[in-house]
This record gives C-alpha cells, sequence and structure tokens, in this order.
C-alpha cells in the first residue's frame, strides 16, 4: 500500500488555506492573551486579598487600642513605650506594668508608626488571645514583652510571603521554632514587618504591600531585607524584633534606622519556619537574629532563646546556652580593624564613624591591630554571588516573575532574565574597562554542575579556614570595621551589589557580625561626598555617591565581628562600643 502522502492531499483538496492559517494563529493568539488575562487576574485578586486581610488587621487593633482606652481612662502608652527593655522587663516582672496595658501601648504606637513608615504586612489579633494565659508565663524571660516578627518568620495561620505573589494564600500551619521559644518565654509576637520582593535586596519594597520609609526620613529607605523590622523599632513602635539575615539583612536596616542589629552564627538560633526564595542555597547562609534599640535588648533575646525549648524542638541546634560571663567581661580586648576593604570605599561619615570609634577603643586600653580581609574580590564574586546564584538565579526569578516586579528590584530582574550565553558573553566584552561588572555578571551564571557545586563549596571551605589561620596569626579576640551607610535614597539598593562587601563576607565566612548606631552625618561629611571617587571609579562608585547623597542628620553605625560560635563575644564587643560611644557623647555635652 502507498504511504499516505499529507502535502498531495492537503494541495489535491480545493481549499484556500490562508484565511484558515490565519484564523488558527488569531484564535492561538486569543488564547494566549486570554490565559495571560487570566492569570494577571488571578494575581491581582491575591495581592488585593493580602492587603485586605493586613487593613482588616489594622483596624481591629485600633478597635481594641480603642476598647483598651475606653475600659482605662488612666492608660497612657507614651510612658511605657519609652522605656528600654531592660525597664520594660522589671516593670513587668514587679507588677508595675501589667501585660495587657504593655501590648496595647505598643500596639497603638505600632500603629502610629506604620501609618508614617508603612512598615507591617500585619497585626497579629492572636496577640490579645494570648494575654489569656499570660501568667502561666511569668518566670519567662520576656514575659510581657510584645515583639515584632520579620514577615518570613513562621506565625500559625499567617502566610509568609517573602514579598512574592507566588507564596501568598499558603498560611503556615504551625509557629516556627523561634516563635514557640518566644512564647514559652512569655513574650507576644504582635506584629509581622515589611520586606522585599525575594529577600535577596537590602530595600524594602515589594508589590504586595508596598514600600517601607525610614523613620529618620520619609525620603530614604529603611533599608533591608528586615526594613520592615528596623523602620518600626527605630520609629518606637516596637521594643525588639526578630530579621533574618543573608547579606546585611538585619545589620544595613539597623544602620540606616539608627538602632542595633544582630547576626549570630547560623544555626545558634534554630531556622525551622523561616521562608526563604532561594531555600536548599548552602554557600552563603542565612542566619536569624534580634533587633532592638540597644545591645542590651540584643543580649536579653539571645539569652532567652538558647535555652532547653529551643534545644529540645530543634535537635539540629547546638546546645549551647548564652555564655553571660563572656559577655560580661571587661577584660582588655585585642581588636583587629580595617577602614577600607578595597573593594567599597567608604562613605565619608562610614569612615569618620569608624575612625572616631576606633580612637576612643585605643583610648579605653584595647589593643588595635590593622587587618585586611583575605581575596576579597574572588571571596564577593566567585565564592559569594556564584554561590547565592548557584543556579544561574532561576530558583529566585521564578518567584518574581510569578507577580509584577517591584521598581526597587528591576535592575535585578533585567539580569536574571539574560541567557547564560548572553550573560558571558557581556562578561567578556566589559572586562577590560568595568571588571567588577564583569566579574558579577560572570558570577551570576552560577555552577555549571554538581561536581562544580562541590568544588565551590570545598573553596568557601578553604577560604574560611584561611581567614581563620589570618585571625589567629594576628591573635585578635574581635574585628571592627565600617558598616554601611547612611540611608540610600530610594531605587538604589538593586544596582548596588557591589557596596555589600563589608556585610556578606560574614555571612559567606559565617561569623557573627553585629550594627551599633554610633553617629549621624555631618554637613562636613556631606561636602566630602564631592571629592569621592571610589577604589575603580566605575559605575558602581558613581552611584553609590547618588545613593547615600542628602544624608545630613542620617544615622551613621560601625560593625563588629568574631569567628564562629563566639557570639557573646561579639555582643560584648558591640556593648563596649555602645557605652564608649555614650559616654563620650555625654563628655562633649558637659
Amino acid at each position: 500500500m502507498d504511504v499516505f502522502d499529507v502535502q498531495k492531499f492537503i494541495s489535491d483538496m480545493d481549499i484556500n488555506w490562508t484565511p484558515v492559517i490565519a484564523a488558527t494563529v488569531c484564535g492561538a493568539g486569543a488564547l494566549y492573551l486570554l490565559s495571560r488575562w487570566r492569570f494577571n487576574q488571578k494575581i491581582q485578586k491575591k495581592i488585593l486579598n493580602a492587603r485586605k486581610r493586613r487593613d482588616k488587621s489594622l483596624q481591629q487593633a485600633e478597635q481594641a487600642v480603642q476598647l483598651f482606652k475606653t475600659q482605662n481612662p488612666d492608660f497612657e502608652s507614651s510612658s511605657i513605650v519609652s522605656l528600654s527593655l531592660p525597664e520594660l522587663t522589671g516593670k513587668l516582672k514587679d507588677g508595675s506594668l501589667q501585660p495587657d496595658a504593655v501590648l496595647y501601648a505598643f500596639m497603638e504606637k505600632a500603629l502610629e508608626v506604620n501609618k508614617n513608615l508603612n512598615c507591617s504586612t500585619e497585626i497579629l489579633m492572636k496577640s490579645v488571645a494570648q494575654l489569656k494565659d499570660i501568667n502561666t508565663q511569668k518566670k519567662g524571660l520576656l514575659y510581657g514583652v510584645p515583639i515584632s516578627i520579620k514577615d518570613n518568620v513562621a506565625y500559625e495561620g499567617r502566610d509568609t510571603s517573602c514579598g512574592v505573589v507566588s507564596k501568598l494564600d499558603e498560611p503556615a500551619l504551625v509557629d516556627s521554632v523561634v516563635v514557640k521559644v518566644l512564647k514559652k518565654q512569655g513574650a507576644i509576637p504582635f506584629i509581622k514587618t515589611n520586606i522585599p520582593q525575594g529577600l535577596l535586596n537590602y530595600d524594602c519594597s515589594n508589590p504586595i504591600y508596598g514600600q517601607t520609609l525610614n523613620p529618620c526620613n520619609l525620603q530614604k529607605t529603611s533599608g533591608g531585607s528586615s526594613g520592615g523590622e528596623g523602620a518600626l523599632i527605630g520609629g518606637g513602635g516596637s521594643i525588639l524584633g526578630l530579621g533574618t539575615d543573608i547579606g546585611g539583612s538585619i545589620r544595613i536596616p539597623a544602620s540606616f534606622c539608627g538602632i542595633c542589629g544582630f547576626k549570630p552564627t547560623t544555626m545558634r538560633l534554630s531556622v525551622q519556619g523561616i521562608s526563604s526564595c532561594v531555600k536548599g542555597q548552602k554557600s552563603v547562609l542565612s542566619s536569624l537574629g534580634p533587633l532592638g534599640r540597644d545591645v542590651e535588648s540584643l543580649a536579653l533575646c539571645m539569652r532567652a532563646l538558647l535555652c532547653q525549648d529551643m534545644f529540645s524542638l530543634d535537635p539540629t541546634v547546638p546546645p549551647i546556652p548564652f555564655n553571660q560571663e563572656v559577655y560580661e567581661s571587661s577584660e582588655p580586648l585585642r581588636i583587629g580593624y580595617y577602614e577600607n576593604d578595597g573593594y567599597l570605599q567608604p562613605s565619608p561619615s562610614m569612615a569618620r564613624a569608624f575612625r572616631e570609634t576606633k580612637d576612643l577603643l585605643e583610648r579605653a586600653g584595647h589593643t588595635l591591630v590593622p587587618f585586611q580581609p583575605l581575596r576579597l574580590y574572588h571571596a564577593l564574586h566567585e565564592l559569594t554571588m556564584r554561590g547565592i546564584l548557584g543556579d544561574g538565579g532561576r530558583t529566585l526569578f521564578s518567584h518574581l516573575q510569578a507577580g509584577p516586579i517591584d521598581p526597587c528590584l528591576r535592575d535585578q530582574t533585567n539580569i536574571l532574565s539574560i541567557p547564560g550565553f548572553i550573560k558571558k558573553l557581556i562578561s567578556i566584552v566589559l572586562k577590560p574597562f568595568y571588571p567588577r561588572l564583569s566579574a558579577n555578571m560572570d558570577g551570576s551564571l552560577g555552577v555549571g554542575s554538581v561536581a562544580e557545586l562541590w568544588r565551590q563549596h570545598a573553596n568557601i571551605e578553604e577560604y574560611i579556614q584561611e581567614v581563620i589561620a589570618e585571625w589567629r596569626r594576628l591573635n585578635v579576640d574581635v574585628l571592627l570595621c565600617p558598616m554601611l551607610g547612611p540611608a540610600y535614597n530610594f531605587r538604589y539598593c538593586g544596582s548596588l551589589n557591589s557596596a555589600l562587601s563589608y556585610t556578606i563576607l560574614y555571612n559567606l565566612l559565617n561569623f557573627p557580625a553585629g550594627a551599633v548606631t554610633v553617629s549621624t552625618v555631618t554637613e562636613e561629611d556631606e561636602a566630602q561626598l564631592r571629592h569621592y571617587r571610589g577604589v575603580h571609579g566605575d559605575m558602581w562608585d558613581r552611584l553609590f555617591v547618588k545613593a547615600v547623597k542628602g544624608g545630613v542628620g542620617l544615622p551613621v553605625a560601625v560593625q563588629c565581628v568574631s569567628l564562629p560560635w563566639q557570639d557573646e563575644m561579639c555582643l560584648r564587643f558591640m556593648r563596649e562600643v555602645e557605652q564608649l560611644t555614650a559616654k563620650s557623647k555625654l563628655t562633649r555635652k558637659h
């Protein structure tokens, strides 16, 4: 039998196929457009529902506060929210303040701050129900203390959106381990705070909840990714909060908003129930840690969390209680330091704040030893960038493209969307003129195989040991270095990954690190920006000047670092910096 000749069959048919093909193409196009329209409608519905949930919680909180004030005519919140954490816990313990009054005081203040700064994703109204049983937790170190938590920290029945549409309408089935432990210690989680879309950005804006503003200047960003925490605490709406940090995400908002933030050694605190858009990425590890108004608040939070409850709930956390003796030590320290890491020239205010802090430490009897980061260029591009985007950024990009892209992420998203071979070509073309941009583009390709990923992990382990060996050679206890600041103008964070060199290095190394606010930007600092040239004089250096411009009066911090698992040593060093700074300011006043 002859083979059926399709082409002959069609040609024998007396049909004009042009309109048929045209109709088919038009129909397929119409179907595609319809499917896109339905997809966009579904996305908009999810975003609208999330906003409605947030608005409903804000209304419920306002009503609850008003009811409490009506029932308690003498209630006055300002005297409560102005207390330090040690003062607050003391008054709660001795009964001179009741947990309900404290909760409603901070709820009222948080509502006020949120109206100005847009820092909340939801008020947790279950916190009111928690008051019924709070007296059973009277022995807890945080008894009656309202606490804010970052959006990606799981709280039963609430979303952990990470600022992406793909994670909406997926409420947590149970509390994260840290929330469970906080509750056992008597704390009352009462509000969730805003984040940037996808978390891997140090701005604080997403298409669901919008842009969070800086409490010190509404024309500046609060930083990120724990930017809602930084803004809320900096604005006085929370006394203690929990954030996460994979590149400076606790320390940068602390610096930008004029508070303190601490990134512990990864796994010192449990990360069970912490959401991420790059879950499974192991090259650069995220840490969960506290933000507060002062270092003592951070230490108290760590002391409360590092308890048997945490070690039982998450056996993967080493059962190491908080070492109060190390934290309270007053022995002179041997402190390594560097003012310029050789990758990003610090802003004038960063450099001045660093030098002033170094001088205070020397005058207090500590020994200061020059230190320089090792092979930083290699560490940032080949180990950090290539590690975080090990899959070429595909996992992160899949979450981002599931909804509208926030303006603060457009530059990052544009790079993620470029095909690999074109990225490689761009990298080659840029190399003679802009070597940093070239290396960054090449690093964004990620790794090409499992074998390459294993080599990358081995290289990171070798680098960590190399840095520890240098630390030991110099015999230093801790390290002092600049902290990124001051707070940026909007829309620059996504274009300036280069500025993360001072923070992300310690995520790669898994060294504890904290930010302590020590100064504010002066008119002279601002004037010196005109002479800023940067280390490389490239596009990134020029953008950095534009990002920090107009910062007079904004807070400036320094960064304190210690070796892995020596978290108490880092906090002790942070407290020393804080106390010396406060003493110096007092002396200048008199």
